[in-house]
């Protein structure tokens, strides 16, 4: 499971309402979870202050 799926469940936002948050689609959160999609670091930065965290905890690239 990804750690941006993690945190979401564990601010119990659906895919929907984080994307609602971060003025994207469902579709994008949904692909980005399933690392399907690299989101622009505008939307990463936007979704780590949203979830909490920051862009390096919330995409570790190892």
């Amino acid at each position: 499971m990804s750690l941006l799926k993690c945190k979401r469940n564990a601010f119990r936002l659906s895919q929907d309402e984080l994307g609602k948050k971060c003025q994207v689609s469902r579709q994008t959160i949904n692909a980005i979870e399933n690392n399907k999609y690299d989101p622009t670091l505008k939307l990463a930065f936007k979704l780590a202050d949203v979830l909490g965290t920051s862009v390096d905890h919330l995409f570790d690239h190892e």
